[in-house]
């Protein structure tokens, strides 16, 4: 077992040691022992950067959660190491980390009041008195509870109790702060407005923060970077723009948002599909192939021009319209069409139409 907090040196082409915040180098954690053993982590390798706000985005059972526990300090790896600022941190135990984790319940003291929840880690430490009321009255400033700091926080609604977990979690300055789908008891309004403020909270204290999510709406919009994650390995890590325009296999093409799928062969000048269509796509390998495209960069030809499609339903979001289409060959493709002012798409249900595909939105996907 090698020895907490020994001094890694980074390996070749990997960033400046200053830059990094956490890594894991080869991270393998298995439950179960001989041929019953699960492995929840299987080999995986990641950095993320000093400041950043980085998701581990995956389903149930994926690991995502198993990385987070093994950063706190909560698990210990069956094989690999953890790092913080290049300290080797692996079997430190988590009180001797710094870093602090908000937890989906929260783990709020009821019968204490706003400020002396927020309080309680700094007293733990043994801070003075007046650094602690100093630092709780910076954190109900910052997570906009000021009125509410002798309130019990059995009588706050669930976003202000959630906001004093986050405050607390941040008033001993933790290089990194680690969140366990801290928003997922809450309500769709409340959960979008709580996106805002853990992005603005994470900009305003420079901390880096490790965000544990299943749901790609809150990865997207609040990530710097995002690391997917499926059956215990990294599949893709990249920027939310990245991730979503080029997803590097399946499994990420059609977990992040709605995707089509389109099977084909190559022949000379592109991809022919099931329907005959040849299509113009470069970098596709010989044989039988997989395109992807996302409902937004499918263009409906009310004219018929185009790939020869039938309307076989339309699915009205507010915002939008999802037209769901049929090929000749019975292959299925979504269209997202942008609903106009005051009006509706002009489309009807049986009506053949056509089909184009906006400039360079056609992905060929990995097996």
């Amino acid at each position: 077992m090698p020895e907490a907090c020994q001094s890694v040196t980074t390996t070749p082409g990997s960033l400046p040691l200053s830059s990094i915040a956490v890594e894991a180098r080869h991270a393998v954690k298995a439950f179960g022992h001989g041929d019953h053993a699960v492995r929840a982590l299987d080999d995986v390798s990641i950095t993320i950067n000093r400041g950043e706000f980085f998701t581990l985005l995956g389903p149930s059972g994926c690991g995502k959660t198993t990385l987070l526990r093994l950063i706190a300090g909560f698990e210990m790896p069956t094989s690999g190491i953890i790092l913080l600022d290049g300290l080797d941190i692996t079997y430190l135990p988590p009180n001797k980390r710094p870093v602090n984790t908000v937890f989906q319940s929260y783990a709020l003291f009821p019968h204490l009041t706003v400020a002396q929840n927020i309080a309680f880690g700094l007293e733990m430490l043994g801070k003075p008195r007046a650094e602690v009321a100093d630092r709780v009255a910076r954190m109900l400033t910052l997570v906009k509870l000021e009125a509410l700091a002798q309130r019990k926080v059995a009588q706050l609604s669930g976003g202000q109790q959630q906001r004093v977990a986050l405050a607390r979690a941040l008033a001993p300055q933790p290089k990194v702060l680690l969140l366990d789908e801290p928003l997922s008891a809450l309500d769709l309004q409340l959960r979008k407005e709580m996106q805002v403020e853990l992005k603005r909270l994470q900009v305003e204290t420079g901390i880096t923060f490790v965000f544990v999510t299943h749901d790609q709406e809150e990865a997207l919009t609040m990530s710097d970077r995002i690391g997917v994650m499926s059956a215990g390995k990294l599949q893709q890590v990249g920027a939310p723009r990245d991730i979503y325009t080029r997803p590097v296999n399946r499994f990420v093409a059609s977990f992040i948002g709605e995707t089509n799928f389109l099977a084909g062969q190559t022949v000379p000048g592109g991809v022919r599909l099931g329907c005959g269509a040849v299509l113009e796509v470069t970098g596709a390998k010989a044989g039988a192939v997989t395109l992807t495209v996302r409902p937004e960069q499918v263009r409906i030809e009310a004219n018929g021009a185009g790939i020869p499609a039938v309307l076989q339903s339309l699915v009205y979001f507010g915002t939008d319209t999802h037209c769901h289409l049929a090929l000749n060959d019975g292959a299925e493709v979504v269209a997202r069409v942008q609903n106009p002012t005051g009006g509706d798409v002009g489309l009807a249900v049986g009506q053949a139409v056509g089909l184009r595909f906006a400039p360079g939105a056609l992905q060929v996907l990995e097996d």
